[in-house]
């Protein structure tokens, strides 16, 4: 007589009986190279760019025509699978990470750019492209595509529509939302959507706004219409440092109250310009507590006036040193050290987490300071960079993932980075998203019925909440259990998700 399964194995049977039901019913409608589902070929999908959660898929789908996207979505549907769409991966948040029971629907093969269209200056891009390939193809017309992620390299237009990503230049030229004019894609039944419009304004709801963010939790998109902008003539960009970081933030604020919309405004501090310095050689002060990065771009006449306003408030604001770069490869060296501030931190620590919340400008120097005091009271390092003129923060806390108690700790961490963001009139994200990694600190900036809302829009859109379910909202259930965590100070896992 065969012994009872215990727990782990009747899970594993599940999954396995699971498995076979969706990979036959997708064999149906995908072609035999379009479909993994060995654990070898699942694997490298386990997560995005927030390494420190990883759960393998049941099924990934590698779908290379909207027919096929559209039979995907309709065959989990009518099964009622859990579908998680997937752009390049370099999320930051969760967003992209599996769901053990779901198919992971990578768009990576939809890559072509449909269209550039110099007289309206706008291109037409398949989700998968990606962000810096956009720019690439325009250089010829004169023309770029403005939000320019750090990631930019290998990050999808698709992926930056779910999270509505900016860059080091949005302060100036918006997000993803200010850029893109129209967005196609398929609902988790397989309807096709449109939303906004080639004109400047659509009819109806302005649904754009609401699927650009959405993270994945109301449509898949598979095709992207962008705004295209000219190339300036000059571009250039003011190194300040500053021995103070209270100094340094009040700066920031004191730039834009000039009436100053530089093309580009970030802040540094010591330990991740000691970092990247290291990396890229691009000639910082390393005995500065903080360096900001100031672009002006425009005509020669335009940047030359612009360059000496920003100079003269950085001086009055205590810049102990001002360079100005004197060509395009000056300018370029002066951004690589905060273009590369993610691998750069990769090199002196064995995982890192790089937080992302928005604050008041001028609390730019309390975060910081605050920051500082918590990494003696989590006994961890952090490393700060920032889209200093909007507020921006990306603080990246340095740990080990193999040491569980320096992953609690990381998490603890980084919950207080954006509780007190909030706590200082900010938001929770500016551009990575919600995913898994934030759900319990919405907990704290949104209350139970702000929440409801949002979950109205959710089920508008996908009642059985079949699309990256788990992700964004959290539960009341949730907010309940993370408020009695933080009474007795214990651990809630992040992984642990409860299912919409």
């Amino acid at each position: 007589m065969n012994a009872p399964l215990d727990s782990r194995q009747q899970h594993l049977l599940e999954r396995s009986d699971r498995q076979a039901q969706v990979v036959a019913a997708l064999q149906a409608v995908l072609p035999a190279h379009a479909l993994l589902w060995n654990s070898e070929d699942t694997t490298p999908y386990e997560c995005d760019g927030l390494t420190a959660y990883r759960e393998r898929p049941l099924v990934v789908a590698l779908p290379e025509t909207y027919d096929q996207v559209q039979a995907v979505l309709k065959t989990c549907h009518a099964l009622e699978v859990p579908v998680v769409a997937r752009g390049a991966g370099t999320g930051l948040s969760g967003g992209a990470m599996p769901h053990k029971l779901g198919v992971t629907l990578s768009l990576a093969k939809f890559n072509r750019i449909l269209k550039m269209d110099a007289a309206s200056r706008t291109a037409v891009v398949q989700g998968g492209v990606r962000n810096l390939a956009i720019s690439e193809a325009a250089a010829p017309l004169g023309l770029y595509y403005a939000p320019d992620p750090s990631s930019q390299i290998a990050c999808t237009i698709g992926g930056n529509v779910a999270e509505n990503s900016g860059g080091v230049h949005c302060l100036k030229y918006g997000l993803t939302l200010h850029n893109v004019l129209k967005v196609r894609g398929f609902t988790i039944e397989g309807e096709a959507v449109e939303f906004g419009s080639d004109a400047l304004d659509c009819a109806g709801y302005d649904l754009l706004s609401v699927v650009i963010g959405s993270e994945g939790m109301l449509a898949v998109t598979t095709e992207v219409t962008v705004k295209l902008v000219p190339r300036p003539v000059l571009a250039r960009c003011i190194m300040a440092s500053f021995d103070d970081l209270r100094k340094a933030g009040d700066a920031v604020a004191a730039v834009i109250a000039a009436g100053i919309i530089p093309a580009g405004l970030e802040m540094m501090d010591k330990p991740m310009t000691a970092a990247v310095e290291d990396f890229v050689h691009a000639g910082y002060d390393l005995t500065a507590e903080a360096i900001l990065l100031c672009e002006s771009d425009g005509t020669p006449e335009e940047v030359e006036e612009e360059i000496g306003r920003m100079s003269a408030v950085l001086r009055n604001h205590g810049a102990t040193a001002i360079a100005v770069s004197q060509n395009e490869a000056e300018r370029l060296r002066f951004w690589s050290g905060r273009k590369n501030a993610f691998p750069a931190s990769g090199r002196i620590s064995p995982d890192y987490m790089c937080m992302d919340s928005t604050i008041p400008r001028k609390r730019l120097a309390d975060i910081l300071l605050a920051i500082q005091q918590m990494e003696i009271k989590y006994g961890l390092r952090c490393a700060n960079v920032f889209h200093a003129g909007d507020g921006n923060l990306h603080p990246l806390i340095l740990f080990d993932a193999n040491d569980a108690d320096q992953l609690h700790r990381c998490e603890l961490f980084g919950a207080d980075i954006l509780e007190t963001s909030v706590a200082m009139g900010g938001t929770v994200t500016g551009e990575h998203g919600v995913g898994v990694e934030k759900l319990n600190s919405m907990c704290v900036q949104f209350s139970a019925s702000e929440n409801e809302q949002m979950f109205g829009v959710k089920r508008a859109f996908d009642p059985q909440g079949l699309l990256n379910p788990g992700k964004v909202i959290p539960t009341l259930q949730r907010c309940a259990e993370y408020g009695k965590m933080l009474v007795r100070g214990g651990k809630m896992s992040h992984p642990d998700l409860p299912r919409f």
